[in-house]
């Protein structure tokens, strides 16, 4: 990949990085210990462990399994966040999954990850949390009866553009946004933890008696379960979308997701725990929404704290989602697998602007169409398919380049785990319940060779697409960025 600099009137030693009267435009590191922490458990504990619960447990047939399955999945996590670790301190680029197919596979494997990324699964998942988001902050406007879906899709779409705003004003204030919400989402956790240990004390542990009745031993119900469960930890690999914005990377990369994973990981277990404490799994299964379930009986009148928890949740996890998608899109594009435009950053503020704008209009799209739900239920699918290529290239690197430098290293056990983790995932629903959509998304990832062909591998690019691409560098205040890899 090329270098780029720009062209500034800053004297020549503003950096010791500088040739005469050149500057590197890069962005900053601002991602400490404690932000990057915030960034995994801020992202991962969005809407999922107040929903997904009667789901693990509607697949999985009794309470103890569900917990099992909820153990395993954080379990899983942490091996998969440990390896991402190790391939950060290798490859100390940001992007996540892209940058490491990219280096390690080559050009074309990376733009169909990027392709489908930045045009389908970052932008469906957005929309979907900021959906739910929606649906909670509206919901005590209209009690008793469901929310109009005008109004709750015009708050989700309020919900993205506020968080476009603070992402391209400052980096500082995006993750200082995730601290204040992962500290709001972690005290309503604890209150409801609190609450289920008051319950059991009390002894109300008939959920938990004969436990493993019932259990589905069906290969595509486990993967099902897993899928559910699995959607409550996704965000586990956020901080390897950021690497060039950590501070000390090597250090920051491998303690923030030994922090974060099993922190969260304990929590959802405990919280788990408590929900099967208040209800019995019947009552649980019934629930739409198992957390205002469990409000309403341990809380009375004070329930409107969790529908309020999860509204804050919610929008955490969305900036997150938000903070993170923006930047695949921004790291394909300065490798030359989007428009140029798109990886440019703004001349003061150090964001990268035009990115995190493309992932705003695509997730409004999606919120507009409303066409996105069958998409979002196969979002494990697609991921697992992509995270179980990283880690490949992860076990390539260890078996044939252990010269490499690295300042953490994985057991080799551990990835080889979540590979095995992850062809099960995919395999699994695809023999045991075969659907047309799954069809569809392979389709749609295979369908990116008739872009890559013609733009990135002949680079055949029309004339006119560089006369927009300057009117709107001049627009946005924008300029071409360099790589920093620490």
């Amino acid at each position: 990949s090329t270098m780029r600099e720009r062209k500034t009137t800053d004297p020549p030693h503003s950096s010791t990085h500088l040739s005469e009267g050149m500057k590197k435009l890069r962005l900053k590191q601002e991602v400490g210990l404690i932000s990057g922490v915030s960034l995994i458990a801020g992202t991962m504990i969005g809407s999922g462990i107040f929903m997904s619960p009667e789901w693990v447990l509607h697949h999985m047939g009794n309470p103890a399994s569900s917990l099992l399955i909820w153990a395993a999945c954080g379990l899983l996590a942490v091996f998969g966040a440990l390896s991402y670790a190790e391939l950060g301190t290798i490859i100390k680029e940001s992007g996540g999954e892209y940058i490491y197919i990219l280096r390690i596979f080559g050009s074309f494997p990376a733009f169909l990850f990027s392709y489908t990324s930045v045009i389908l699964v970052r932008p469906a998942g957005l929309a979907a949390v900021c959906l739910s988001f929606a649906e909670y902050a509206v919901a005590p406007f209209y009690p008793g009866c469901s929310s109009p879906q005008v109004v709750v899709k015009c708050t989700a779409a309020a919900c993205i553009l506020l968080l476009t705003i603070i992402n391209c004003l400052n980096v500082r204030l995006a993750t200082s946004v995730m601290n204040v919400f992962t500290a709001a989402k972690l005290l309503a956790l604890l209150v409801i933890v609190v609450g289920g240990l008051v319950l059991l004390a009390k002894g109300q542990t008939q959920s938990f008696q004969n436990g493993f009745q019932g259990t589905s031993v069906s290969i595509g119900a486990v993967g099902v379960a897993f899928y559910q469960g699995l959607w409550s930890y996704d965000g586990w690999n956020n901080l390897n979308y950021v690497t060039e914005e950590l501070k000390k990377p090597e250090v920051t990369l491998p303690r923030a997701v030994m922090i974060a994973i099993p922190l969260v990981t304990c929590l959802y277990l405990l919280v788990n725990v408590s929900y099967l404490a208040a209800m019995t799994p019947s009552e649980l299964l019934s629930s739409g929404a198992v957390a205002v379930t469990w409000g309403d009986k341990v809380l009375g009148s004070w329930a409107w704290l969790i529908s309020l928890s999860v509204a804050l949740s919610t929008f955490g996890s969305s900036n997150g989602t938000f903070f993170s998608g923006g930047r695949v899109c921004y790291i394909a594009a300065r490798e030359g697998h989007m428009p140029d435009i798109l990886s440019m950053a703004h001349v003061r503020r150090l964001t990268p602007s035009p990115a995190l704008m493309f992932t705003s209009v695509m997730s409004l799209i999606m919120i507009i169409s409303g066409n996105f739900t069958s998409i979002v239920n196969f979002f494990s699918f697609i991921a697992w398919l992509f995270y179980g290529m990283t880690i490949s290239g992860l076990l390539y690197l260890k078996i044939k380049k252990p010269e490499l430098p690295r300042s953490y290293k994985v057991p080799i056990i551990i990835p080889i785990i979540v590979l095995m983790a992850a062809v099960y995932l995919v395999l699994a629903p695809i023999i045991d319940q075969p659907q047309v959509e799954i069809l569809y998304i392979i389709a749609f990832i295979f369908s990116g060779i008739i872009l890559y062909f013609p733009l990135v591998r002949f680079k055949c690019h029309p004339r006119f697409l560089q006369t927009i691409t300057l009117h709107l560098q001049l627009f946005l205040e924008v300029a071409p960025t360099t790589k920093d890899t620490n």
